[in-house]
């Protein structure tokens, strides 16, 4: 076990965690950790783009009116203001780190149009601008020495005054952050990262359910450190389905099928090759997230068939060849010719639109911890998330938390009372079978209690089952050497919890939770 020392300790690898990086190096050394490969975060598999004022028409009111109205007016009204003013900001940031988003023969940004937004205002490189930012972020963070990056080390708790011996409850005003134990695969020890400022950009929650778009690597291990610390999280019953996604139930992660497609021409159809978007929203095809993922459950329910369909034949090819590239791709890799063939589609759990509460500076309930990204909550998106904000709330909110943490490191010192970790009486758990076996029931248990469409009875009984392998899991983790299969169920665990918690106390159906208990006001709803 050894001690490292850092002004800043970066934890995830995705948007959030690389610009904070890149600009924190300014300011002091960083190190940041990620439990994979860098590159194997949420933000690489994003292919949309990225939401910014640019041209006219485009107004800031106007992106701040569709911001508002796809987080059904729940948004906090000062962040949504915040982030988008700054939008325009931010992407020339991403710009001068060398990102390419696609011009038109004018030389202008070829601006794409998603779900819920009123306006042209979607930057993207072709359908994998998610890999693009990944790509060039990375290659700035490489070549910066003040950057140190450690890939396949895990966090497995934040420090604060408990693992000084003093009690830490919910109720407590004071509780400080010192940095993280991380796991260290090549010696299977837990070592100690002492940190003057923390910041947790460790992405979504997308792997507690059976199908999601999210890599294997967003597990929720933000929130459950956080929370097991004693900080406060919100909104975690807002969990986005993406609407389309390949229907391929043998592949994990779920292939996106981006709303862009639908913002060029796209359109929903049923198992008998109808659209049926215009009964449920004006919008049709580009209504947002959550009405079309209901209205796609709902079909499927009708029908009784595992998907629905999309057309896209009606795009021009030489559009889909150069727009859409990768799904044209990886359609034809099953047999499927987008431009002659339907693409068969499915919801899948996409986002989380709750996490850890932050302020307009990402400052979590924790001092000196920070919270960027997926895993934060800063009341942008409200009870959904607008199509392309997601990456833009990381850019803008990477570039508030370093000037905050920038302001405030000088008066920070290294808590050197943290003692090492303790493994005393722990042995190596060799049967990696009970491991498996409790993520697969909690996959289960959330994607048929805890989905699209909810009720009292299912979040009852999703809780009953949930504190079963609580309890299981508690007792293997205590007796077990750590591993980085333990500690994910372990916070996916305490993930799934915050998300039945949350949506028990909301009795209401609104936006992303949709109760079948609580009928919304909107008779267009489902």
């Amino acid at each position: 076990m050894s001690k490292k020392y850092v002004d800043f300790l970066v934890v995830g690898s995705g948007i959030a965690g690389l610009s904070f990086a890149l600009k924190a190096s300014k300011y002091g050394s960083v190190c940041l950790l990620t439990k994979d490969a860098v590159q194997e975060t949420s933000t690489r598999y994003a292919q949309g783009g990225i939401a910014a004022v640019m041209y006219e028409p485009d107004t800031y009111n106007k992106h701040i009116a569709d911001t508002m109205k796809a987080g059904h007016e729940l948004s906090d009204p000062e962040i949504v203001r915040i982030t988008i003013t700054e939008s325009t900001q931010r992407v020339k940031d991403l710009i001068n780190w060398g990102v390419d988003f696609d011009k038109n023969p004018s030389g202008k940004y070829d601006l794409a149009r998603e779900g819920g937004h009123s306006e042209f205002r979607v930057l993207h490189h072709k359908d994998i601008t998610g890999f693009e930012i990944q790509k060039k972020l990375y290659q700035k963070a490489q070549e910066n020495p003040r950057i140190e990056i450690l890939e396949n080390h895990f966090a497995v708790e934040i420090l604060t005054q408990h693992h000084l011996g003093i009690t830490v409850t919910k109720h407590s005003t004071d509780i400080c952050c010192f940095g993280a134990y991380v796991y260290n695969p090549s010696t299977k020890k837990v070592d100690t990262i002492l940190a003057k400022m923390t910041i947790l950009a460790t992405g979504g929650i997308g792997n507690v359910y059976g199908n999601t778009t999210n890599p294997a690597v967003a597990t929720g291990d933000g929130l459950a450190m956080v929370h097991r610390a004693k900080g406060s999280t919100r909104g975690m019953e807002f969990v986005q389905f993406h609407p389309t996604t390949l229907y391929n139930p043998n592949e994990r992660p779920a292939f996106l099928i981006t709303e862009a497609l639908r913002g060029a021409g796209a359109v929903l159809k049923d198992y008998h090759e109808k659209s049926f978007m215009e009964k449920y929203d004006a919008r049709c095809s580009l209504a947002p997230r959550d009405i079309v993922a209901r209205a796609i459950d709902h079909e499927m329910k009708i029908s009784g068939e595992n998907h629905v369909y999309l057309d896209a034949r009606n795009i021009d090819k030489s559009v889909f060849f150069s727009h859409f590239p990768n799904i044209y791709s990886k359609c034809l890799s099953l047999g499927i010719d987008a431009t002659k063939d339907l693409i068969p589609v499915v919801p899948a759990a996409h986002y989380s639109c709750g996490g850890i509460t932050t302020d307009k500076w990402g400052c979590t309930t924790i001092k000196n911890l920070y919270a960027l990204g997926e895993c934060a909550s800063t009341g942008l998106h409200g009870a959904n998330r607008l199509a392309s904000n997601s990456l833009l709330e990381s850019l803008v909110f990477a570039h508030r938390a370093c000037e905050h943490a920038a302001k405030n490191i000088a008066s920070i010192s290294f808590q050197e009372a943290i003692k090492d970790w303790n493994a005393e009486g722990t042995v190596s758990n060799e049967e990696m079978i009970l491991v498996t076996q409790n993520i697969r029931e909690l996959q289960a248990i959330m994607s048929y209690y805890v989905g699209i469409v909810r009720s009292d009875v299912r979040l009852e009984r999703a809780l009953n089952r949930l504190n079963i392998l609580y309890q299981e899991t508690e007792t293997l983790y205590l007796h077990s050497v750590v591993t980085r299969k333990i500690c994910e169920l372990r916070n996916m665990i305490c993930t799934a919890y915050l998300i039945i918690r949350d949506a028990m106390k909301r009795k209401e159906s609104l936006g992303l939770h949709y109760s079948i208990d609580y009928p919304p006001k909107d008779e267009q709803a489902l």
